[in-house]
């Protein structure tokens, strides 16, 4: 919301599109296959889509999964109609590329049987989020925090996720450490990735993009100390004291 006019609607749209799609891949119901079919539909029409009008292909697609999928996810092609001029090819298309990916992903049952895999699938869900808001501080600024940073970016908060999460992941049958690995080797790959974003933010000017980094950064550094001390997760209070800082 302390994003400028034009700038906020295009990360919020931005936002809700990949929130809608990544509700569907971590969706508990719908079989994998089911959603390696929806994932990848989506990802074909947003591919293809140069107007507004050519987005109308994304109700039917969302709506084929009824009341099981969440209304983030239903409104979709609302969500990608948010994004204002100039901004929206870049987000359609960001949003295109992950939703081919975690269809991907989906069918191949989210198998990490390395580094190399687990750098994939980080890469394809965040990697791109960083990109992407790459991307919209340069279509809004000129700002520029180098592609590769963000990259880093993104797959720091994701791999901070991933170990905050492992539990109510293997739970679904789902574990996205490569084999052999324990919380040590998950936390040393998770921290070289937020140095990469400590860089990347070091990169960005003062200004919104610096400010938007700067909390889910300073939060995911927080959370990885607070998991390699035995916490499950931050406090409330904790939370409510970094962002205040």
């Amino acid at each position: 919301m302390r994003l400028p006019g034009d700038l906020r609607r295009a990360v919020a749209s931005g936002y809700l599109c990949m929130r809608a799609i990544d509700e569907i891949e971590d969706h508990p119901d719908l079989p994998a296959g089911e959603k390696a079919v929806m994932l990848e539909q989506i990802g074909e029409t947003l591919s293809a889509a140069r107007t507004e009008s050519e987005l109308e292909a994304l109700s039917a697609l969302v709506q084929s999964g009824g009341a099981a999928l969440p209304r983030v996810s239903r409104l979709l092609p609302q969500h990608a109609m948010m994004a204002p001029d100039g901004a929206a090819q870049v987000i359609w298309k960001a949003t295109a590329e992950m939703a081919l990916r975690m269809g991907h992903w989906a069918r191949s049952g989210w198998r990490i049987l390395g580094e190399a895999d687990l750098d994939a699938y980080t890469f394809d869900v965040a990697g791109r989020v960083g990109l992407m808001l790459n991307a919209l501080w340069k279509w809004y600024d000129g700002t520029d925090g180098e592609p590769e940073l963000a990259v880093g970016f993104g797959r720091g908060l994701q791999a901070v996720n991933i170990l905050r999460n492992r539990t109510e992941d293997e739970a679904r049958g789902v574990s996205y450490f490569p084999p052999a690995w324990t919380a040590v080797e998950m936390m040393r790959y998770t921290r070289r990735q937020l140095d990469m974003g400590e860089s990347y933010l070091a990169r960005l000017p003062e200004g919104p993009a610096r400010e938007f980094c700067q909390i889910p950064l300073r939060l995911a550094q927080a959370t990885l100390e607070a998991l390699d001390a035995g916490a499950d997760k931050l406090t409330r209070d904790q939370v409510i004291d970094l962002i205040g800082q």
